[in-house]
């Protein structure tokens, strides 16, 4: 039995996708200096909205600007929460997994009741790309969304540490006093820094809704 076969690597891959994109939304967050704990809440809220626009509309793709704009608004309460009132991180972070997670399966009741086989989408489909090569053939079959997240990781190197903006944001994070003294609006980097954050969460939870699983259960 073959330990690292060709098939678990390309399965590792598709299960690392939203939380790649998760990872990169908390990145914003921390280096913001806001420890954001309401990353499971951003996600399953963006996995329904995603799932629910993308079944109305028919468009997969709405259906994860849906998702994007969802986690951009949790990111925006958490910053209401966190920056503008002052409110302990952790309470905030965790009072906002609940909330979203309440609300989308409140929602979701709404929506569709209580149906006794699940709704379901025609999902993304994987991209073949290098699907001649006999051996990794297979790990290059991957969705679209996980290109997307793989290709962001440098993307998100190059503006938190190569770009003014992340200048700003990592002085946000690390003295905060000295930031507002050199002229850095604080408040305002972070509000930015966790929509940003926010959107990356939203993603990775319309991932599962709209690729893997095709499904909102």
């Amino acid at each position: 039995m073959e330990i690292f076969s060709i098939g678990l690597i390309a399965a590792t891959l598709r299960v690392a996708t939203p939380l790649l994109f998760g990872t990169l939304g908390e990145l914003f967050a921390e280096r913001a200096g806001i420890l954001n704990l309401g990353i499971e809440g951003t996600m399953f809220f963006g996995a329904f909205v995603g799932f629910v626009v993308a079944g109305i509309s028919g468009s997969l793709w709405l259906g994860v600007i849906a998702a994007i704009v969802a986690g951009m608004l949790s990111g925006l309460l958490m910053a209401l929460l966190s920056v503008q009132l002052g409110v302990n991180q952790h309470v905030s972070g965790l009072g906002i997994t609940l909330l979203l997670i309440g609300l989308s399966l409140f929602g979701f009741r709404l929506v569709y009741g209580e149906p006794r086989i699940p709704p379901a989408i025609e999902p993304f489909n994987r991209l073949p790309l290098f699907g001649q090569m006999r051996i990794l053939g297979p790990v290059f079959e991957q969705y679209v969304l996980t290109y997307i997240a793989f290709a962001l990781v440098p993307v998100v190197w190059w503006l938190l540490y190569r770009t003014s903006f992340g200048l700003q944001i990592r002085a946000v994070g690390e003295n905060p006093e000295a930031a507002d003294a050199a002229g850095v609006n604080v408040y305002l980097t972070r509000y930015l820094a966790l929509m940003i954050g926010g959107g990356l969460m939203g993603v990775g939870g319309a991932f599962l809704s709209l690729a893997q699983l095709g499904a909102f259960t």
